[in-house]
C-alpha cells in the first residue's frame, strides 16, 4: 500500500514539473538565419520502408538530410556496416546519402536484396532512417498446364480458376477474349477477389472457347496470359431451378483480420437459379455511413479507412425465389502503431528545461524504446541533464554538450514507427529578421499588422515604441502577438508614422524601425443604377469614385461576373460604361469593380432589355438531330457514313459535325472527326488501325447545334504498325552523371495495335560510338546513368507494337546533366570611375570548365568600412548578375570614401562556381551630406549663439564649415550676405555685433577637399531690449471647407492695426503661393473658387510688422456631389394633378364668362373695384403686413418680390454678401459679421442623408437663439 502511494506521488510531482517547464524556442524559417545556426541532422527524404524496385533499372535508395555543419552519411545492410567503397557497383551521390546501385553491367538486382538503414551525422548528433527493405519486383510466367474443356449443364454453377503466378507486387487480374474485349460481367457472372470467374448459373450464350485470364504486373509494365479455357453448355429440358448455395466463402462462418486505416473487402458469391441477390448487414450495429460501398453487383462489401470500431460480425445473405443462405464473417481490426504525439525538435538555451514526448497507439499496444544518435539510450553515454520516464525524456538545466538527436521507436507485431527529434542547445543574442524601414500600408479603419520577426536564445522579450525615441506602447488600442507582431485593430490616419521594435535577452539587445502609412478608403460615390432599355437603344452606367491620392485605382467592368464581351459596342470611359445598339444578349448584371493595391470596392446594376411593341414573328429554333445513321463501304482505313437530316425548324442547316467514339481505348468520350456542308448527307471518313469506332452526327444552323444523333453501329479496324513516333523528344540531365530522355507518349488510338512500346536509342555526339538502345513499356521517360558531365548526345525514340516498328524517327540533340563550375574567373581588376561608381573586369572561364550552359557571371561586393570613421560594421553583400559571356560590369551606388571587397563567380544551370579571390578597392572622397542639425539659441541685443551637428555622411575628411547670413527687413527684402569659414572641429559659434530687433537668415554647410555639401537654413531674431519682448504671433488657424469655398479664421496676439493676408495653394504642389489681402483687421476670410475634392495648404501673415506668418494648415474641399433629388416635373402623379387643376380653372373661367354675359357681378371684381391694387398698398407699421389683405383668418405668405419678412430674417436670394451662402456643407453657420457660430452653439447640425439633401439655407435665427 505504501508502495502504491509513493508511485502516485512521483507521478503527481512529474506532472507538476512538466507544467512548470519553459517552452522550447521556435526557430523561424529564415534562410540566412538557418545558414548561421548550428543544427543537428534531420532526415528530409528517404525511400519507403517496403521498397520494390524494377530489376531492369538502377536501384536508387534515397537518403537526404540537412544540418549545420552539413552531415556525413553511412549505411548498414542487414544490420552490419555497408562499405560502399568496396563495391564498384554502388556509388553515393555528392553532398547526399542517396545510394545508386548500377545493375546495367549484368549484375542481378536480387544480389542487393536486404534491409538498409542510413545514418546522417555531424558534430551535434546523428539521425537515422527507417529500415528500408529492398526487394526486386517479379513477374513470373504462367506455369504450363493442360486445360480440359468444361462441359456444364444449363442452370448449373461454374467456377473458372485463374491461379495467377505469384508476383511482387501481386498482379491485377482481368478476363478477356481473343479479340482483347473484356468479358461482360453481371449479377450472374462476375470475377472474385481471388481472380476466379464465377457463374451463379450458366446459360447457352456462355458457350465459348476463349475465356482467357490476364495478369498485369504494373511495376514492370508487363501482362501475362493464361491459356484459353473452353466452356460448352448443354441444355436439358426443363431447366431445374435451385436455391442459393455459397460458392465463396465456404461454410457458415469465417474470420477476417484487417489493419486500421486499410480498406476492408468482404465477398460473398452464390450459385442458384434464378440468380441470387446478395444483401449485407452488420450484426448488432449499422454499416458506417460515408465509408461503405458495394461493388461487383453487391457481392463485395467495401469499407474504407477502417478503425477498431468496425470490428464485429458481418452477415451476407443470398436469396432467390426458392430460398436463402447466409454466411457470417467475424472481422477483427488490428492496428500497426500510429502517432498520438510524435516527438518534436527542441531548441533550448543553456540552463533551460524541456521535454521530448513520444506517444503512440496500436492494437496490440506498441512498446516504446529510445535511442540517442542511433544508439540505444541504455548503452549511450550518460547525460546528467537527461532523465527517461517511459514515453517521455525530461531535460533539466541543459548545456551545449546536451545537443543530440533522439530516436523514438514504437513497434508491435504489425509494424513500427521511427521518429527523429533533436535537442539543440543554443546561446544566441537577439536578432530581428524583419527588414529595416519596411513600409506597411493599410486602409483607414482596418487592422494594421506590423511584423517584428525575431530570434534569440534565450527567447527575447519584445517591446514596441512609437517613433524612434517615443514612449513604450501600451493600452487596449494595441494587441501584442507572441511572434512579435504589433496589431492596431482600427488604424486611423494619425496612426501613420515610424514604429520601433526592440528585442532583448540576457545576451544583448537590438532594435528595428518600420514605417506605417494609413490610406483613405476607396469609395464609389456615384453607383450604376438599374436600367430598362429597348432594343437598339443606348444604355449607360456610371461609376464615379473617390480614392486616396497616393493610390492608383483600376476600374474593371464585368457582365454577369465575367469579362465584357469583345464587342466594339461596349465603350468603357473614365467614369462610365456605354453600350451602343443594345441587343437581347446584353441583358444581365453589370458590375463596376475598383481595385487599388490595398482595397477593392464594387457596385452592380441590372440591365433589362425589352422589345418594342411586339409583332408576330416566326419562331426559330435549333434543328432536330439527324436520323438513321448507316455505315457502308468498310475498308481498313476508310468507311462511308450516311444519315437522314432532322427538322430544320425555320432556319436552314448550314453544316453537319461528325464525331467518333473509340470504344476500345476511351469508351464514353466523343472526339471531333470532321464536318460537311448542310447540303451533304454522306461523308467518306478516314480511319486509324486498332480502333473500335462509333459515329454520331450533329446538325448546325444559325440558332445553334442540335442534340447528337443516336450512335452508329460499331466498327473495329485491324491492327497495324504505328504510323508515327513520339513527339517532343528531349534529353536533359537531372544529375551530373545521367541523361533523362523524355517524350510525349502516343495516344491510345495512335498505337495502331496492342503491345505499344518504345525503342529508346542514344549515343554520344561527335564520338564514333554505336547506338545504345533499350525497349521500354508504355512510359514517357528513360534515365541513362553513368554519363560524362554535360556532353551532347544524339537521341531518338521509335514506337513499336506487336505488329512491328513505326518509321525511322528523326534525331534530336540533348545534353547530359550539368555540374557546378570547376574554376573561378581570373585576373579580376577594378577601375574606380568616381566616388559612387566602379567598373570591374575579369577573364572568362573556359567553356569546358563551366560544365553546363553558361548563364553569366555574378559579382558579389560589400562595404568593409568607411575610411572617415574607421568603424567596421556588418553590411549585407550585394549581388549583380551579368548575363551571357560578358567580361566586365559596372558597380553603381557605392558610398564615397569607403573600402570595398568583391569577388566574381561563373553561373550555369546547376548553380554558381567557386568565388575568385576577394579584390579590395577604395572609393575617393565626395561632398558631405548637410549638417545633421542647426540650432540658434540665446538671442541678445546684438548676438546669437549657433550650435550644429556634423554631417551624417561626411563622405571624406571634413576641412571646414561655411556659414552665410544676411538680415531680412519688414518687406522681406534680403540685406548684404556675410560669409564665415569655421574649422571642422568646432560645433558652436557666438555671432556678435548684430543689429538689435532684426531677423537674420542663416545658410550652413560642410566642406571636404572635393567641395561643399548641401546646406541647411534657419532664421532667428535679435531681441529689442533686455526685457522679454512680446512677439506678435498668429495662432489657432482653423478652416471650414465646402465644395468650392472655405472659411479661414485665426487668433492674433501683438500690436494693434495689423494688416493681414492669406496665402494658399494645392497641397504637395511646387507652385507659388496665391495671396489674398484681408480688408481691415478682421480675423476671418472666405476663400472662393476652389476645386472640389482637392487638398489645400493655407497660412496667414501680417503686413508691415516683422513679416511673421502662422504655421501651415491643411484642409480638403468636399467632393462634387450630384443631386439625387427626383425632378417632380417628370413624375406621373404631379402631371395628373396639374392637368386636374388646369381643367378646374377652365371650368371656372367658363362659368365666369357665362355669368358676365348675363350681367351679374363677380365678387372678386367687386373687391377689386372697392380697393386699390394690393401690390402698391403700404405696409402696416406694427407688423409689416399689407393693410388690406391680412386679417386674423388669412395669413398669406409673401410673394417672391416682397420686402423683408416679419421675423426679420433675410432669405438666401435677398443677400449676395451674406455668409449664409457659405453655410451649406460645413459643420456650423456664420453670422453676417463672419464669426463662426457653430463652435459656440453647443449643437451640431445633422448632415443630410445621401440622396435627400435640402436646398434651403440653414436659419440664422435658430443659430442666434442657440448662441444667446
Amino acid at each position: 500500500m505504501m508502495k502504491e502511494k509513493s508511485i502516485s506521488a512521483s507521478k503527481a510531482s512529474l506532472v507538476f514539473f512538466l507544467c512548470q517547464m519553459i517552452s522550447a524556442l521556435d526557430v523561424p524559417l529564415d534562410s540566412k538565419l538557418l545558414e548561421e545556426l548550428s543544427q543537428p541532422p534531420t532526415i528530409t527524404q528517404q525511400s519507403p520502408k517496403d521498397y520494390i524496385v524494377d530489376p531492369r533499372e538502377n536501384i536508387v535508395i534515397q537518403c537526404e538530410a540537412k544540418g549545420k555543419p552539413p552531415p556525413s552519411f553511412s549505411w548498414t545492410r542487414n544490420g552490419t556496416h555497408f562499405d560502399i567503397d568496396k563495391d564498384a557497383q554502388v556509388t553515393m551521390k555528392p553532398n547526399s546519402g542517396t545510394l545508386v546501385v548500377n545493375i546495367m553491367n549484368g549484375v542481378k538486382a536480387e544480389a542487393y536484396e536486404g534491409v538498409y538503414q542510413c545514418t546522417a551525422r555531424n558534430e551535434r548528433g546523428a539521425a537515422i532512417s527507417n529500415n528500408i527493405v529492398i526487394r526486386p519486383s517479379r513477374s513470373p510466367l504462367w506455369t504450363k498446364e493442360k486445360l480440359e474443356p468444361n462441359h456444364v449443364r444449363e442452370g448449373d454453377s461454374l467456377v473458372l480458376n485463374c491461379r495467377p503466378p505469384v508476383g511482387l507486387p501481386p498482379p491485377i487480374i482481368f478476363w478477356m477474349d481473343n479479340a482483347f474485349q473484356r468479358l461482360p460481367q453481371s449479377e450472374r457472372v462476375s470475377q472474385g477477389l481471388n481472380g476466379d470467374l464465377y457463374f451463379s448459373n450458366v446459360q447457352p450464350e456462355d458457350t465459348r472457347v476463349d475465356y482467357i485470364c490476364y495478369a498485369r504486373f504494373n511495376h514492370t509494365q508487363t501482362i501475362q496470359q493464361k491459356q484459353p479455357i473452353s466452356v460448352k453448355v448443354f441444355s436439358t429440358k426443363p431447366v431445374t431451378e435451385r436455391p442459393p448455395v455459397l460458392l465463396t466463402p465456404m461454410g457458415s462462418t469465417s474470420n477476417k483480420v484487417e489493419l486500421r486505416g486499410n480498406v476492408l473487402l468482404l465477398e460473398c458469391i452464390a450459385a442458384g437459379l434464378p440468380t441470387p441477390v446478395i444483401r449485407w448487414i452488420k450484426e448488432g450495429g449499422e454499416l458506417p455511413a460515408n465509408r461503405t460501398f458495394f461493388e461487383n453487383f453487391k457481392k463485395t462489401l467495401k469499407i474504407i479507412d477502417v478503425s477498431e470500431a468496425d470490428s464485429g460480425n458481418y452477415k451476407c445473405t443470398a436469396r432467390n425465389t426458392l430460398g436463402s443462405t447466409h454466411h457470417v464473417i467475424s472481422v477483427t481490426v488490428k492496428a500497426a502503431p500510429y502517432w498520438i504525439t510524435a516527438p518534436r525538435n527542441l531548441v533550448l538555451s543553456p540552463g533551460e528545461d524541456g521535454t521530448l514526448i513520444c506517444r503512440a497507439n496500436g492494437n496490440p499496444k506498441p512498446s516504446i524504446s529510445w535511442l540517442t544518435n542511433g544508439v540505444p539510450i541504455a548503452i549511450a553515454p550518460e547525460d546528467p541533464s537527461r532523465k527517461v520516464d517511459g514515453d517521455t525524456i525530461i531535460f533539466s538545466a541543459v548545456q551545449e554538450r546536451s545537443s543530440a538527436v533522439y530516436q523514438c521507436n514504437a513497434s508491435n507485431e504489425y509494424g513500427y514507427l521511427l521518429a527523429n527529434a533533436f535537442v539543440n542547445v543554443l546561446a544566441e543574442p537577439p536578432r530581428i529578421l524583419t527588414p529595416a524601414n519596411k513600409l506597411y500600408q493599410v486602409i483607414a479603419d482596418s487592422p494594421a499588422l506590423i511584423d517584428c520577426a525575431y530570434f534569440g536564445s534565450p527567447k527575447p522579450e519584445i517591446e514596441w515604441f512609437r517613433g524612434v525615441k517615443g514612449s513604450i506602447l501600451r493600452g487596449n488600442e494595441y494587441v501584442f502577438h507572441d511572434n512579435g507582431t504589433l496589431e492596431i485593430p482600427v488604424a486611423q490616419k494619425d496612426s501613420t508614422g515610424t514604429y520601433t521594435c526592440v528585442a532583448r535577452n540576457k545576451l544583448g539587445k537590438t532594435q528595428n524601425e518600420v514605417q506605417l502609412e494609413v490610406k483613405d478608403p476607396t469609395m464609389i460615390i456615384k453607383q450604376p443604377q438599374y436600367k430598362v432599355i429597348q432594343r437598339s437603344a443606348q444604355a449607360s452606367f456610371e461609376c464615379v469614385i473617390k480614392h486616396d491620392p497616393t493610390l492608383i485605382p483600376t476600374v474593371i467592368w464585368l457582365k454577369d461576373n465575367n469579362e465584357l464581351p469583345d464587342d466594339e459596342r461596349f465603350l468603357v470611359g473614365k467614369d462610365n460604361l456605354t453600350i451602343m445598339n443594345v441587343t437581347d444578349k446584353d441583358d444581365g448584371t453589370y458590375t463596376c469593380i475598383v481595385n487599388t493595391t490595398l482595397d477593392s470596392v464594387s457596385a452592380s446594376a441590372v440591365l433589362t432589355v425589352v422589345a418594342a411593341p411586339p409583332t408576330p414573328a416566326i419562331i426559330y429554333a435549333r434543328p432536330n438531330p439527324p436520323l438513321d445513321l448507316e455505315l457502308t463501304g468498310q475498308l481498313e482505313r476508310s468507311i462511308e457514313l450516311s444519315w437522314v437530316p432532322g427538322e430544320e425548324n425555320n432556319s436552314p442547316i448550314t453544316n453537319f459535325v461528325i464525331e467518333y467514339e473509340d470504344g476500345l481505348h476511351e469508351p464514353g468520350v466523343w472526339h471531333y472527326q470532321t464536318e460537311v456542308p448542310g447540303s451533304h448527307t454522306t461523308v467518306q471518313l478516314k480511319l486509324s488501325p486498332y480502333v473500335n469506332y462509333s459515329f454520331r452526327v450533329i446538325a448546325v444552323n444559325e440558332i445553334g447545334r442540335s442534340q447528337p444523333s443516336e450512335p452508329s453501329e460499331q466498327y473495329l479496324t485491324k491492327s497495324a504498325n504505328p504510323d508515327e513516333n513520339p513527339s517532343n523528344v528531349q534529353g536533359i540531365g537531372s544529375e551530373p552523371d545521367n541523361l533523362v530522355i523524355t517524350w510525349e507518349s502516343l495516344k491510345g488510338f495512335q498505337s495502331n495495335g496492342p503491345g505499344l512500346q518504345y525503342k529508346v536509342s542514344w549515343r554520344q555526339k561527335d564520338v564514333d560510338d554505336e547506338w545504345t538502345s533499350v525497349v521500354v513499356a508504355n512510359v514517357s521517360k528513360y534515365i541513362v546513368s553513368g554519363t560524362p558531365t554535360f556532353v551532347p548526345y544524339e537521341i531518338k525514340v521509335q514506337a513499336l507494337n506487336d505488329l512491328g516498328y513505326a518509321p525511322e524517327p528523326s534525331e534530336v540533340i540533348g545534353h547530359s546533366g550539368e555540374d557546378l563550375p570547376m574554376v573561378a574567373p581570373g585576373n579580376v581588376q577594378v577601375h574606380v570611375i568616381n566616388s559612387t561608381l566602379a567598373k570591374v573586369h575579369w577573364d572568362p572561364v573556359p567553356l569546358k570548365s563551366v560544365r553546363g550552359h553558361l548563364q553569366g557571371y555574378k559579382v558579389y561586393y560589400w562595404k568593409v568600412q568607411s575610411l572617415s570613421r574607421r568603424s567596421k560594421r556588418h553590411v549585407e553583400k550585394k549581388i549583380l548578375t551579368f548575363r551571357g559571356n560578358k567580361t566586365f560590369g559596372m558597380l553603381p551606388g557605392l558610398e564615397p570614401y569607403s573600402s570595398y571587397k568583391l569577388n566574381v563567380r561563373v553561373v550555369n544551370g546547376k548553380g554558381e562556381g567557386p568565388a575568385s579571390p576577394d579584390k579590395v578597392f577604395k572609393t575617393p572622397e565626395g561632398v558631405p551630406s548637410p549638417p545633421s542639425f542647426l540650432k540658434i539659441t540665446n538671442p541678445t541685443l546684438d548676438s546669437l549663439t549657433l550650435e550644429w551637428g556634423s554631417p551624417t555622411h561626411p563622405n571624406g575628411v571634413l576641412t571646414s564649415y561655411i556659414l552665410k547670413f544676411q538680415p531680412i527687413n519688414n518687406t522681406h527684402e534680403l540685406g548684404p550676405l556675410v560669409e564665415i569659414r569655421i574649422p571642422a572641429n568646432e560645433s558652436s559659434l557666438i555671432l556678435k555685433n548684430l543689429n538689435y530687433s532684426t531677423r537674420y537668415k542663416f545658410y550652413f554647410n560642410a566642406q571636404t577637399s572635393v567641395g561643399s555639401g548641401s546646406q541647411i537654413t534657419e532664421e532667428a531674431v535679435t531681441i529689442m531690449d533686455e526685457v522679454q519682448p512680446l512677439y506678435p504671433r498668429i495662432r489657432n488657424v482653423t478652416t471650414a471647407a465646402a465644395e468650392t469655398y472655405a472659411n479661414i479664421s485665426w487668433e492674433y496676439e501683438g500690436p494693434d492695426h495689423a494688416n493681414f493676408y492669406v496665402e494658399y495653394g494645392v497641397a504637395g504642389s511646387k507652385e507659388d503661393w496665391k495671396k489674398e489681402i484681408v480688408n481691415g483687421s478682421r480675423s476671418f476670410f472666405v476663400l472662393k473658387g476652389l476645386t472640389p475634392g482637392t487638398a489645400y495648404k493655407v497660412r496667414v501673415g501680417a503686413e508691415g510688422l516683422s513679416g511673421f506668418r502662422s504655421s501651415e494648415d491643411l484642409f480638403e474641399t468636399g467632393p462634387a456631389m450630384a443631386s439625387r433629388q427626383v425632378d417632380i416635373a417628370t413624375q406621373g402623379w404631379f402631371i395628373g394633378l396639374m392637368c386636374a387643376v388646369a381643367l378646374l380653372i377652365l371650368i371656372l373661367l367658363i362659368v365666369c364668362f357665362i355669368r358676365r354675359n348675363k350681367g351679374g357681378k363677380y365678387p372678386v371684381k367687386e373687391k377689386e373695384d372697392a380697393h386699390a391694387d394690393p401690390e402698391i398698398q403700404p405696409m402696416k407699421e406694427d407688423d409689416g403686413t399689407f393693410g388690406e389683405y391680412s386679417d386674423a383668418e388669412d395669413h398669406k405668405p409673401l410673394k417672391k418680390g416682397s420686402r423683408t419678412p416679419s421675423d426679420r430674417t433675410v432669405k438666401k436670394e435677398d443677400s449676395d454678401d451674406s455668409l449664409v451662402d457659405y453655410g451649406e456643407g460645413v459643420n456650423g453657420q456664420f453670422n453676417e459679421d463672419g464669426s463662426f457660430i457653430g463652435q459656440y452653439s453647443g449643437k451640431k447640425e445633422k448632415e443630410p442623408a445621401e440622396g435627400n439633401e435640402s436646398s434651403e439655407a440653414p436659419s440664422p435665427v435658430n443659430a442666434m437663439n442657440s448662441f444667446v
